[in-house]
């Protein structure tokens, strides 16, 4: 007679089934903060300026000791550190990514997001049950407080911490964009929502014949302002503040959304795509910057889990396939449209009019 245990051995055997998978999702939570916490310690901006032993580090950032090296070592297991050595005579070292992606220092930075899923959305993310059962935003306003932007826009650190947080998330994409994107028969280019600025710079200077705008609402343009001085570009991107729902839009050769339209519901996305399609002329494009979702549904999963993130940040948003782009954008008037691959999950699907 096979026992419970040796019959479930066999079961497992027989379909050739490992809960690895399960396990390792499940407990991802371990990994996520790990890095996070990693990076709101500043640690990777340590590192970069030159490796360190466990105890450097400890004085370095203001850690008690306790846990320290196994907090080094799992880093190491994720292939966030490189170490040489072991124990207390171990030199860790950041690896090529997070030297070039999580060094606050260089342009490259991308740990903006970070900082916010850390300060922000980490706890959010405990009510995602809530969520899926009423509909309902789980942010900051669960407790009453003020909307998600009435709250970042209401101080200045919050804004730039949030502006940021968008920018670095989308800088490698709006490097492979600007490069990638054929801007020989455009001359002119409006980034609605354009937060920082950042693909403005980004087209501007890789394309020294485009004039640029950066539009988005007052208390972003600050933020915007300092880093295209900080560029050197104030001369062909221009920031304008304004509201793309109710003010006129710029009438530009291109107009850019990046991760704009999945914050909003199906309603307010046909109008801010026919308000786009009202401001270009004939030849224009639009592109939407976002994690697109697989017209099958069964591969971004960053894309489908964002969509959720919409759930817990917005009243009515949520991510999108190409497919339903598409139908979108034919329905505003636009006669065809394309998808360029950009950097991981994302890319830009574009339509002509």
């Amino acid at each position: 007679m096979i026992m419970g245990n040796e019959r479930e051995t066999k079961i497992r055997e027989k379909v050739n089934a490992d809960p690895s998978h399960i396990l390792n999702v499940g407990m991802g939570f371990f990994a996520s903060k790990t890095l996070l916490t990693a990076v709101k310690l500043n640690l990777f901006s340590v590192l970069a300026t030159r490796p360190l032993t466990a105890n450097d580090i400890k004085y370095e950032i203001c850690l008690n000791g306790r846990g320290l090296l196994d907090f080094l070592d799992a880093l190491v297991a994720l292939g966030f550190l490189e170490r040489k050595g072991k124990g207390d005579a171990a030199v860790y070292s950041n690896t090529n990514e997070t030297n070039m992606f999580l060094d606050k220092n260089k342009m490259t930075y991308v740990g903006g997001i970070l900082e916010m899923a850390n300060n922000r959305l980490y706890p959010f993310w405990n009510y995602l049950e809530d969520a899926l059962r009423t509909g309902s935003p789980q942010n900051e306003t669960r407790t009453g407080r003020k909307t998600l932007f009435e709250e970042i826009y209401s101080d200045l650190d919050k804004t730039r911490e949030f502006v940021n947080a968008m920018s670095g998330i989308q800088a490698d994409n709006f490097r492979i964009f600007a490069n990638k994107f054929d801007f020989s028969s455009y001359r002119t280019l409006c980034d609605l929502g354009g937060a920082g600025a950042q693909l403005s710079v980004r087209v501007a200077s890789q394309n020294p014949h485009m004039i640029c705008v950066s539009y988005d609402l007052p208390p972003v343009s600050p933020i915007a302002l300092e880093n295209v001085s900080k560029m050197g570009m104030a001369e062909r991107v221009k920031v304008q503040s304004g509201d793309f729902f109710t003010d006129t839009i710029p009438s530009a050769d291109v107009i850019v959304m990046g991760n704009i339209l999945h914050g909003f519901g199906l309603e307010d996305k046909r109008k801010l795509i026919e308000r786009a399609y009202n401001a270009l002329p004939s030849g224009g494009a639009f592109v939407v910057i976002e994690n697109i979702i697989d017209n099958e549904r069964r591969n971004n999963s960053f894309g489908l889990l964002m969509s959720l993130n919409m759930l817990i940040e917005s009243a009515e948003g949520f991510d999108f396939t190409e497919a339903d782009f598409n139908d979108w954008v034919m329905e505003a008037g636009f006669d065809k449209t394309t998808i360029m691959p950009l950097a991981g999950p994302t890319s830009a699907v574009i339509a002509f009019k």
